[in-house]
């Protein structure tokens, strides 16, 4: 997959060693997205042990496509590494739309019985994930919350829009006292986007610690962003069973998850230039998977020693890498 950045049987086949046929390679392509030891559970286990110690902030979206006229639709929930999302546990939707609070809640139980409350830093989430029972259940579960609400929504006895509709772009506003947010006790802060959207943030946190916190859940856009054409191409799959999209995903999950690894670590000693608008001039992902490639097809001494770093953990933003590979 790293090699021919694609997820498609055809794009695979030709990157497969042996002496096979194209359509043998492609056959046994199929076979591994068919393998039952490829469970929820043996991803969650492998990605898990490559988080940063301490607390993790989780963000929860869904990512979606066509194939044909079938709509897929995954839930993920992942934690926030390095200004990306690294998907942790996710589940194909049924149906196209939004997700249903079951699903969420089974989600995040799933994901608790391997990373702890103690470690997660809180959960942050669009508007779409909102709703008295969900809220609620975060609560009992020990994570805090960080979630953006309509201006419809009711806090207390007036709506967002009536709360905060004299808020002006670039000027945070916080109702003074904690108010009920679906029936939760919580804290609410405003602003405004640059396009004039009101946005409000139903949160646990204080003010200044949410406003940071919430602008990383943009970074689960950048990951799926990169898990499709900008990365692995994963619309231009044709599976769409259920058991098998969910593998498939894990997979995905993995090599993206050592292009960025390795990316970061490469950052370390070669820093990324900035361009004059201030962004990378390629994001650690991609930074990552050029040197991956390279050492897979032509250096295989140094695609040894790059394992090292396979086998490491995340460091915690802004703290420097341990050196134990030459590159």
């Amino acid at each position: 997959m790293i090699a021919a950045r694609s997820v498609n049987h055809h794009d695979l086949s030709a990157h497969m060693p042996g002496m096979s046929t194209p359509q043998g390679k492609k056959r046994r392509a199929d076979r591994t997205f068919r393998d039952e030891q490829l469970d929820r559970g043996f991803f969650i286990a492998l990605l898990v042990v490559h988080l940063p110690p301490g607390k993790v902030l989780l963000s929860l979206d869904r990512t979606n496509w066509e194939h044909g006229e079938t709509p897929i639709n995954f839930l993920v929930l992942g934690a926030v590494v390095h200004g990306f999302t690294l998907p942790l546990i996710w589940v194909p939707l049924d149906q196209s739309g939004n997700s249903h609070t079951y699903a969420r809640m089974w989600l995040v139980l799933k994901l608790l019985r391997a990373w702890p409350a103690k470690r997660w830093l809180g959960l942050v989430a669009d508007r779409e994930f909102i709703g008295a029972e969900w809220f609620r259940f975060l609560r009992r579960q020990g994570i805090k919350r960080a979630i953006r609400i309509r201006q419809t929504d009711m806090l207390d006895d007036m709506n967002g829009k009536e709360w905060f509709e004299h808020v002006q772009h670039g000027h945070f506003h916080e109702i003074g006292e904690k108010v009920f947010v679906f029936g939760e006790l919580m804290r609410v802060v405003a602003t405004r986007s640059p396009t004039g959207d009101l946005v409000i943030i139903a949160t646990d946190f204080s003010a200044r610690k949410t406003w940071r916190l919430y602008k990383q859940r943009w970074s689960i856009e950048c990951t799926f962003s990169s898990f499709k054409k900008r990365g692995f191409d994963l619309e231009r799959t044709g599976m769409t069973e259920r058991s098998r999209l969910q593998r498939l995903f894990g997979l995905v999950t993995l090599a993206w998850m050592f292009c960025l690894r390795l990316g970061v670590w490469l950052s370390q000693t070669w820093p990324i230039p900035v361009l004059k608008h201030g962004r990378r001039a390629v994001s650690l992902v991609r930074h990552g998977a050029q040197h991956l490639v390279d050492a897979l097809r032509w250096k295989p001494q140094q695609f040894m020693a790059i394992l090292e770093v396979f086998i490491q953990a995340f460091c915690p933003p802004g703290a420097a890498e341990s050196e134990v590979v030459t590159y």
